[in-house]
């Protein structure tokens, strides 16, 4: 009789599985790679990832993102190999003068996602806006060739 290698779980041994162990590393991988920026350097523990939405339609991808104290200056958005990029800053001042004090208060932050986008997109024509704090970005897909029969002779 054959055995397979087991693993210890707190319901007793079980077998161990490949492909569980597969699905595991692969989450970890998208993990890494998520948290990469378009410069390939880490980003750092302080930084955001805003939260979105994606719709996919007819002509085109619509990316929302929710980006609250963001100025539009600070904002960087990439599209390279169906690949969307948005990296932003926030700087934040304080200052409140009181009876004999000043308190000065700083605050930096940053927004940073990566993500594969659903549709073969066209950066150019692509168009964003960013109101109440939602960076909205419009991408258009790329048109599909139509297929053209061959005739065997």
């Amino acid at each position: 009789m054959k055995q397979g290698l087991t693993r210890w779980t707190p319901s007793g041994m079980s077998k161990w599985d490949p492909f569980e162990e597969i699905s595991r590393m692969q989450e970890r991988l998208s993990q890494l790679f998520s948290e990469l920026s378009p410069s390939g350097e880490m980003k750092a523990l302080d930084t955001l990832s805003p939260m979105m939405d994606v719709q996919d339609k007819e002509k085109e991808i619509v990316v929302k993102a929710d980006m609250p104290g963001v100025d539009k200056k600070d904002v960087e958005i990439d599209i390279k190999n169906n690949m969307l990029y948005i990296n932003a800053n926030m700087h934040r001042e304080k200052e409140e003068e009181k009876e004999g004090y000043v308190m000065r208060e700083r605050a930096f932050s940053r927004f940073a996602r990566t993500f594969s986008l659903p549709a073969n997109v066209v950066a150019e024509g692509a168009k964003a806006k960013l109101e109440d704090g939602v960076l909205t970005i419009n991408i258009p897909k790329a048109e599909i060739e139509e297929k053209q029969k061959i005739l065997i002779e």
